[in-house]
């Protein structure tokens, strides 16, 4: 599982250059936003298309109606149907006549009004074709007739319809043409263009033409606009389908995933087929996987760091109390003195075993709360050898610092570097010998560009065996050489010291130092620390 934690995370940290083209640096929320613009787009799309279409039939209906009004207006001036002298006007019977001979189409009305806008004559009222519905089935004997006197709504929509009429044709007596849509005396949208009619310059009247078929034309165009409107919510249907299956579900599924793992059913969320997804989902499947698999690792460290506790501090107790149990039947004052100086190393060992499981159980907790920035470490370093000079006592051996590497910042806490260095020069200098030497050496490494701050510190003790280079990193791990205090180390300092250099993203290794001949003449740890701009 971490092999696949660190190839996810190595695909994750390839992915940014990608983002680069998304919405907001979300793949899935470009995906909602163009599937949500898309289905707006086609309505809209369609709206538009529709309107423009309307507005040209209108305006085509209403050019064709101005032609046609234009000729009859023409014709009916200067055919003469006209009567009265100096003062031409108009002459209802023969006008009223040549309209019925000569017009009109079906669907369209005429009317003639005269320079007064009084009506002259209609085309309905002069067709022999009689518009109207069939009559209804007959009904039985003493059914009573209902009224057909128009309703107080009737009268007024006629009163509008006429108040409209009149002023399209006060208008056009004033020698303006006329072209509007209005609603007649039964309540259908026309399309009406009203022309005066001329001799010479004399306006006679008012022709206006009306063509009915335009509620048609509308109710075809919301027929026409339906298919836009089915294929949008088509497409709303799809958006929200899309999210129900690839955002909606992954979420249940993931916090389904996490209940588990909090009623301890799981120790770790692991959903292959959302963490193979290269999507937001897929990052939230592969860092809550990378979580709880640190969690587990962690509860895993505890539990062993629990029994390790529990088993170091069980010695001395054990020590402690057979001391107790012997020193009643002691006899001499110098076997009483070599217990009670028993029981004094036992009590000083519990006291320091006791207090570096302190700093080991805080060390997570001091790591997450203290927020890194920049170090220099030739002047963390510099300080710290600088303390140990001041107090260096006769007999300890001398500790000395060499940098050669003029710029060497990184990105840490100081107060943990800070313990690292003194837990190994500490280490160093247990293992020295008497007024021997602990050389600390800072420097940079070109040749490894991931980890180029390099601080090595050199003793001049016995050595490591080979086979624990690895081993003193281990909690509770101690191989004194004889003449060490008894109880001094507690065998955690190494391993506080590997835990701060991983939380650092950095590396710690021990070897031996080898002379010439390829003896050991003491030991060496390393510790590389990454570049100030890789965040730790």
């Amino acid at each position: 599982m971490a092999s696949a934690t660190a190839t996810a995370k190595a695909e994750s940290e390839d992915a940014p250059p990608r983002r680069r083209f998304r919405f907001g640096g979300s793949r899935l929320g470009g995906f909602i936003l163009a599937l949500n613009l898309l289905s707006l787009l086609i309505l809209f799309g369609g709206a538009l298309a529709l309107n423009e279409w309307r507005r040209g039939l209108i305006e085509a209906r209403q050019e064709s109606l101005s032609v046609q009004a234009e000729l009859l207006a023409n014709v009916l001036g200067e055919l003469g149907i006209t009567r009265g002298e100096p003062y031409p006007m108009l002459d209802p019977g023969a006008a009223g006549l040549w309209l019925r001979d000569n017009f009109i189409p079906e669907g369209q009305r005429a009317r003639l009004y005269d320079q007064d806008g009084l009506l002259v004559s209609d085309s309905y009222a002069v067709t022999d074709a009689i518009p109207g519905e069939p009559l209804p089935p007959a009904k039985p004997a003493g059914t009573p007739v209902p009224s057909n006197a128009p309703s107080a709504r009737e009268e007024a929509r006629m009163t509008r319809a006429e108040n409209e009429l009149s002023a399209e044709v006060e208008r056009a007596l004033q020698g303006a043409p006329q072209a509007a849509i209005r609603r007649n005396e039964n309540g259908e949208r026309v399309v009406s263009v009203s022309l005066p009619v001329r001799h010479v310059q004399q306006v006679l009247g008012v022709l206006t033409l009306e063509a009915g078929d335009v509620n048609k034309t509308l109710d075809a165009q919301r027929r026409a606009l339906t298919p836009f409107a089915l294929v949008a919510l088509a497409v709303n249907l799809l958006a929200s389908l899309v999210l129900h299956l690839f955002v909606a579900r992954p979420v249940m599924r993931l916090s389904t995933a996490a209940d588990q793992v909090r009623l301890q059913r799981a120790r770790a969320i692991s959903l292959p087929d959302l963490e193979d997804r290269k999507d937001e989902i897929g990052d939230l499947a592969r860092a809550l996987e990378s979580m709880t698999d640190t969690l587990s690792t962690r509860m895993d460290a505890i539990e062993r760091f629990a029994a390790d506790v529990s088993h170091e501090i069980k010695n001395p107790l054990t020590s402690i109390r057979s001391a107790l149990e012997t020193l009643p039947l002691v006899k001499t004052d110098e076997q009483r003195a070599r217990l009670t100086n028993l029981l004094q190393q036992d009590v000083r060992r519990l006291d320091r075993l006791i207090t570096d499981i302190s700093n080991a159980s805080r060390l997570d907790a001091e790591l997450s709360r203290d927020r890194p920035r920049l170090i220099d470490l030739n002047e963390l370093l510099g300080d710290i050898v600088n303390v140990y000079e001041g107090g260096q006592k006769p007999g300890e051996a001398q500790v000395r610092f060499f940098s050669a590497a003029d710029t060497a910042r990184v990105l840490g806490r100081d107060i943990p570097l800070g313990q690292v260095f003194r837990n190994l020069i500490d280490n160093a200098r247990s293992f020295s010998p008497a007024d021997g030497e602990v050389r600390v050496r800072l420097e940079r490494d070109d040749d490894s560009p991931d980890l180029p701050l390099r601080i090595q510190i050199d003793d001049d003790g016995p050595g490591i065996p080979p086979e624990n280079l690895e081993t003193v990193f281990e909690r509770f791990y101690t191989s004194r050489p004889k003449g060490t205090a008894f109880g001094a180390n507690s065998g955690l300092g190494l391993s506080i010291v590997r835990q701060i250099i991983d939380a650092h993203g950095g590396r710690v290794r021990a070897e031996n130092r080898k002379d010439e001949a390829g003896a050991v003449v003491g030991a060496r740890f390393e510790v590389q620390l990454p570049q100030p701009g890789r965040r730790p």
